[in-house]
């Protein structure tokens, strides 16, 4: 299913085949959390601003509106109107990070609905019957995800229980994708490898998971308190023991410089809320650095919000409009930062397989760096 087409150092150029279609990596999948993306963007949009892959989240989507409704309306790509691929997170993240009182045993997670506070049990198999009944293309694994400064006891437990729950998901992804009623049932299973900011644990998860014959290989547990520079040192110690003909995932990461580094370490698929949740507050990503649109400066400047983007807001509207609407507090004002930042995220993935493709990254990484650094 993964093909490689181009190596240079550890940095990958390759194709991920998915009956949903093909996906060109490195790929940033955009972050559509309830099924759509904050900001008022719609599943045409996305088509619109070059966007491979749209990811959606098992919790969110189990809380509300309910995914056996969702199954009944025939899945989540006919739910939401999206043909492409759809990841979707398992909900072990979420659980963890939004369930005040939880209760994690071997069986699963026990904790409250951060909706309306009723009581969930969420494991393995029924994270995996979660994902069946949305029918998305690749299903995330069901993990804990520790802090990244959790004690080491700790973290080495909570990765040895993650591994026995790698081993029911994918027993219980095999009995699903084997039902009738399964409206996917080519839907992909990707595991999760966890161990925060110890090297060794890290290491010794990736051999055993490798061995699991996956799909695809995420490294979670990152990006959630610990340095840059610990977060690269874990990608360097730790991806040359997943499987080298599988593509792998880093979760929640990151900024453009994030992205751009962890290519370089080989790091395949990317996904984070930062271009969407910095749009809505109208700070864009551009080539020359950041910029935040609620500056005085932007008053009565009528350029687009970069010279020469091809999105739909600098096609047509300036910085001073846009400035005026998201002081007026107006939705639109919103849509088109989100679109733009999205747009710049998509294109750059575009402009870093082009790069791959010419055997030119390391180049074209550090003038992608210099450029931004110029704000």
């Amino acid at each position: 299913m993964f093909r490689l087409l181009k190596r240079e150092g550890r940095a990958k150029r390759g194709e991920f085949q998915t009956v949903h279609g093909v996906i060109q990596t490195p790929v940033f999948m955009n972050v559509g959390t309830v099924a759509a993306i904050k900001g008022a963007v719609s599943t045409q949009d996305l088509e619109e601003i070059h966007t491979q892959v749209e990811l959606s989240n098992t919790y969110h989507l189990h809380v509300r509106p309910g995914d056996k409704i969702i199954k009944q309306l025939g899945g989540l790509h006919r739910f939401m109107s999206w043909d492409r691929p759809i990841l979707t997170d398992s909900g072990g993240f979420q659980v963890f990070s939004l369930a005040g009182l939880r209760k994690i045993k071997e069986e699963g997670v026990y904790f409250n609905s951060h909706i309306d506070g009723r009581k969930i049990f969420m494991g393995p198999e029924e994270s995996m019957q979660i994902q069946s009944n949305l029918a998305s293309t690749i299903a995330m694994a069901f993990d804990e995800c520790p802090s990244a400064r959790a004690d080491r006891t700790y973290v080495k437990n909570s990765v040895e229980r993650t591994t026995r729950w790698l081993a029911r998901c994918k027993s219980e992804m095999q009995r699903l994708n084997g039902l009738e009623d399964t409206i996917n049932r080519q839907q992909l299973l990707f595991a999760i490898n966890q161990g925060a900011v110890y090297p060794d644990i890290r290491i010794e998860h990736a051999k055993i998971i490798s061995e699991m014959e996956l799909d695809g290989y995420a490294v979670g547990g990152l990006a959630v308190g610990e340095t840059h520079e610990e977060m690269y040192h874990i990608l360097e110690e730790t991806i040359p023991f997943l499987p080298k003909d599988k593509p792998v995932y880093l979760m929640g990461v990151g900024t453009p410089a994030n992205i751009l580094e962890s290519v370089e370490r080989g790091v395949d698929f990317f996904d984070c809320v930062y271009p969407t949740r910095n749009g809505r507050h109208g700070h864009l990503y551009t080539n020359q650095g950041k910029i935040n649109l609620f500056n005085a400066k932007y008053e009565l400047d009528s350029r687009p919000i970069e010279e020469g983007c091809g999105c739909p807001a600098c096609r047509r509207y300036s910085r001073a409009y846009i400035r005026h609407l998201l002081k007026a507090k107006e939705m639109l004002g919103m849509r088109l930062c989100v679109l733009h930042n999205l747009y710049f995220y998509n294109t750059m993935m575009e402009e870093i397989r082009a790069a791959l493709d010419a055997g030119e990254f390391a180049a074209y990484k550090k003038q992608k760096l210099q450029n931004m650094s110029q704000d």
